[in-house]
């Protein structure tokens, strides 16, 4: 019976608002009172059993119910038989829920229309070279499939054959379409727009990226806020005082009619709908927009924060370096062969440049590798021990180096380079000087963040510091260090805690996951390594600077909007209990009404939020829509 009530819930409600017309009808229209009571007693039992039904469900489980508030109004106007007022109630406490029900479902389009980014089925390569359909569930990483114009991409992976164009909006955010060739990725849940190519599957279903954004999403919407687990706590307790209200009320002045009618308008229903809502809306917005908001807990404390710490690779530069001057020491050619020989084995920017550079120059088999965190590489190569670094690196290994060559290294340094020094054998032979352009935009995003509320953004690198000073420079950077190791990262950001400031970690690479975990907020740039996504709070899908000004609006307009709707949901039920003390136009149905309208507008409060964008978003769109 239960099932079935829940299941048909929403025919119910249809046939009770019917059952109301058709009772004002006989009233009015054929003047027969006998029908009218017949007519809206029907409505008030249609309507009564599933609300009755929850309030049950709830009470098996020990919880005084909203539910049951309303089931005992309902029964407390059967009494007094004020049928009218029985089924309205029933009748607008189940319309209520079906509109909550559907504005909820439209907060969470964002998931849905991720959901159906990804398709069903692919064209898998056979055997003999021709393409099957098969579900999605039956490819394999090493599978090739086949994606023609228009159809989505199905897996993660690499092109090898073919060229076309693919909106990746969904991964990034940005709708700009991106050329793909051989040797190009590609991510599943985006679009093909024209061309045809073939892909050597990576990853496929849950593990590609699209698949852990829709993860990311589906568990930031389900998780709660302290302001929801707090408002949750107070209807535990705040439901049974009403209930308790009407109790005394109704003993007190002997007027039934009265405490049914506090029962009704106790109802916090606005109230624990209000802060969800918000939340599922923001992230929702987020989402579409390639901001990622690790829960609502997330989007409260990221709203408050005043202090945000960047590295300076990847996330205030493009991360992509070109070797500008190269000072040599000793064997030469030798020295640059055994580098790109250890470089070929890193996914580092520098080390891709370092490679490029050289790419004429023919690599030796690296015979073994270890990783100096916040150093650099050591090396066994061609039977020599190379080393790959900073200058930390070489005083770990007390290489000597002469006045000429801390003359060479100050040089590249003053001149905004980042260092690369090489030792063969305990002889520095190589100080290689790399820039990196700092990301177009930067320095306005960095001032929106000021007008935002953040008092101090600090840049912290293990760069040497003249290069850091210069980009801090540049960019009018509160403050600035560098040669640092990431447990030194990590101690600043643990420093600035203690000192009552609320910290954001922006970051991309392995050596910045402490510093995004111990940051009261982690904001990895969604070009950086699966690690630094993992350990952060907030991931920008596209890697793009200016997702992180929009992020912090998004999170103070959806705080803003929790509140509003806080406010408005105890305003309404202070107002409606004070109205039906202390005045005689109050009664149950106009009680009811008002009550279930401020649960729709709490609601639609929060849809705003699906289409907010910040004024810097607008700004920007302008002056695309100029040019």
């Amino acid at each position: 019976m239960q099932k079935w009530l829940m299941k048909n819930r929403n025919r119910l409600t249809a046939a009770t608002g019917i059952l109301i017309v058709l009772a004002f009808a006989a009233k009015w229209l054929f003047k027969s009172e006998a029908a009218e009571s017949g007519l809206l007693l029907a409505a008030s039992l249609i309507g009564g059993f599933p609300i009755a039904a929850s309030a049950w469900q709830a009470l098996k489980v020990k919880v005084i119910s909203i539910d049951l508030l309303v089931t005992l109004a309902i029964l407390g106007a059967f009494v007094i038989q004020e049928f009218e007022e029985s089924a309205i109630v029933a009748f607008l406490f189940l319309f209520g829920a079906y509109l909550e029900q559907k504005t909820l479902a439209k907060t969470r389009s964002a998931i849905k229309e991720l959901v159906e980014m990804v398709p069903e089925t692919a064209l898998r390569q056979t055997a003999d070279g021709d393409f099957e359909e098969v579900d999605l569930d039956d490819l394999d990483e090493g599978d090739i499939v086949l994606v023609k114009t228009g159809g989505k991409i199905p897996v993660d992976g690499e092109v090898v054959s073919g060229s076309g164009t693919a909106n990746e909006a969904s991964i990034t955010g940005e709708s700009m379409p991106l050329d793909k060739k051989p040797g190009d990725p590609v991510y599943a849940g985006t679009i093909l727009e024209n061309g045809t190519i073939r892909i050597e599957a990576e990853k496929v279903g849950d593990e590609t990226t699209f698949g852990k954004i829709i993860e990311l999403v589906e568990e930031a919407q389900d998780s709660k806020s302290q302001a929801e687990r707090l408002i949750d706590r107070f209807s535990k307790y705040y439901t049974p005082v009403v209930l308790l209200l009407a109790i005394i009320v109704g003993l007190i002045s002997q007027d039934l009619e009265l405490a049914v009618t506090i029962l009704v308008l106790g109802c916090p229903g606005a109230l624990v709908i209000g802060v969800p809502v918000s939340n599922v809306a923001g992230i929702g917005n987020g989402a579409k927009q390639g901001i990622l908001f690790k829960g609502s807990e997330v989007i409260t404390k990221f709203s408050k924060v005043d202090t945000i710490m960047f590295d300076k690779t990847g996330t205030l530069t493009y991360g992509d370096p070109r070797v500008s001057q190269v000072k040599k020491y000793g064997q030469g050619q030798l020295a640059e062969q055994l580098l790109v020989s250890v470089e070929k084995e890193s996914a580092h920017p520098l080390a891709k440049a370092i490679t490029g550079y050289y790419e004429d120059l023919e690599a030796k088999e690296v015979e073994a590798s270890q990783v100096l965190r916040g150093g650099g590489i050591v090396a066994q190569v061609a039977g020599q021990q190379v080393l790959v670094g900073n200058r930390y690196l070489l005083d770990q290994y007390h290489v000597p180096v002469t006045k000429q060559m801390e003359r060479d290294m100050e040089e590249l340094a003053s001149a905004g380079n980042s260092l690369v020094l090489v030792d063969v054998n305990g002889q520095l032979e190589l100080a290689l000087g790399l820039k990196d352009e700092i990301r177009a935009g930067v320095k306005e995003d960095l001032a929106a963040l000021k007008k935002l509320g953040v008092k101090n953004l600090l840049l912290l690198s293990g760069d040497n510091q003249k290069t850091v000073d210069l980009v801090a420079e540049e960019l009018d950077l509160t403050e600035a260090y560098g040669q640092l190791l990431p447990e030194d990262k990590a101690e600043f950001v643990k420093k600035r805690q203690a000192a009552g400031e609320i910290v954001a970690f922006v970051g991309d690479g392995i050596n910045d996951s402490p510093s995004l975990a111990r940051a009261d907020i982690g904001i990895a740039m969604g070009s950086g390594t699966d690690v630094a996504i993992e350990t952060s709070n907030v991931v920008l899908m596209n890697g793009s600077f200016d997702r992180i000004p929009r992020a912090l609006a998004l999170a103070k307009a959806t705080r803003r909007n929790m509140i509003e709707n806080i406010t408005i949901a105890l305003a309404v039920v202070a107002v409606l209990l004070v109205s039906v003390l202390a005045s005689s136009w109050m009664n149950m149905a106009i009680g009811m009404f008002v009550h279930e309208g401020s649960i729709l507008f709490v609601i639609l409060n929060a849809m705003r939020l699906l289409a907010y964008r910040s004024k810097l978003q607008k700004s920007r769109k302008l002056i695309e829509n100029n040019f």
